[in-house]
């Protein structure tokens, strides 16, 4: 038994003294004297001493690669890997091509239906009317399956197909007319100064959007949206000016305007006063 104890005692291997125990005790002073540095440096430059965050730079909303952190990293960053970017969109404000202001007006939106093998894909059609409201105008026709890109849909391409209608100073028709589609007609009459605009529904906004003032209108028959905008188009595209009348037949606009007993001078102020 005795024997066994001293071999034990003999085997043990003898532990070797702790050296790291006087760094880690360096370690402390160290960032002791560091804060002290810093706190003695803010007092210097009059600056409070903050205390260093990480600062990555997440991505964030717009994936900035590398930013300030956070929302500083989306300014920073750009669209990055993670996020879709910014939209401009700008109804009813300036058109891109011409940089004019532009008057858009909504007559009609309705739910549709789009019947495929796994049953109904439901959507919305929308008609918007777009003018310059100085004698251009133009309407379009647009799906999808949210209200708001239907709307932009047909805002594009009623711009698309704009036309110019000839304006008697400035504010009416210079003569009556007549225009259908389908089942539907329409009647249009120039109107003194003061009248205003004798319409309603889809005709009205037409008009609005044209520029005209005084104007007195009939639809007849359907009173469907498409075909009364249609129709009120048809009206509008035979509009014809007394000075592309006088270009056509080789004679001036005095000449025309001279008939029922009018001076000369008179029939030339007017045809000067006549713009298209």
């Amino acid at each position: 038994m005795m024997a066994d104890e001293n071999n034990t005692e003999e085997n043990a291997t003898p532990q070797a003294p702790v050296e790291n125990a006087p760094a880690a005790a360096e370690v402390a002073p160290n960032v002791a004297e560091t804060t002290e540095a810093a706190a003695t440096e803010s007092a210097d430059t009059g600056a409070p001493s903050q205390p260093r965050e990480n600062n990555r730079g997440g991505r964030g909303r717009g994936g900035g690669a590398g930013g300030g952190g956070g929302r500083d990293g989306n300014r920073e960053g750009g669209r990055g890997r993670g996020g879709r970017g910014g939209r401009d969109d700008r109804r009813g404000g300036r058109d891109d091509d011409g940089g004019e202001e532009l008057i858009e007006k909504l007559v009609h939106i309705n739910r549709v239906a789009k019947v495929v093998k796994g049953g109904k894909r439901f959507g919305f059609a929308a008609l918007v009317v777009v003018g310059d409201g100085k004698g251009r105008v133009g309407f379009g026709h647009g799906k999808a399956r949210e209200v708001p890109e239907a709307i932009n849909k047909a805002t594009a391409a009623a711009k698309k197909k704009m036309v110019r209608v000839p304006l008697k100073d400035g504010r009416t028709l210079h003569h009556d007319g007549m225009g259908h589609f389908g089942a539907g007609k329409v009647n249009v009459r120039s109107a003194p100064a003061g009248t205003g605009i004798i319409a309603g529904g889809p005709m009205r906004a037409v008009f609005e959007s044209l520029g005209v003032a005084d104007v007195v209108t009939k639809s007849i028959g359907t009173s469907n949206p498409y075909n009364m905008i249609r129709a009120t188009f048809d009206a509008l595209v035979h509009q014809t000016s007394p000075k592309s009348v006088a270009q056509r037949r080789g004679k001036k606009v005095a000449d025309l305007l001279g008939r029922g007993g009018a001076s000369e001078a008179e029939a030339e102020a007017a045809a000067e006063a006549i713009a298209e």
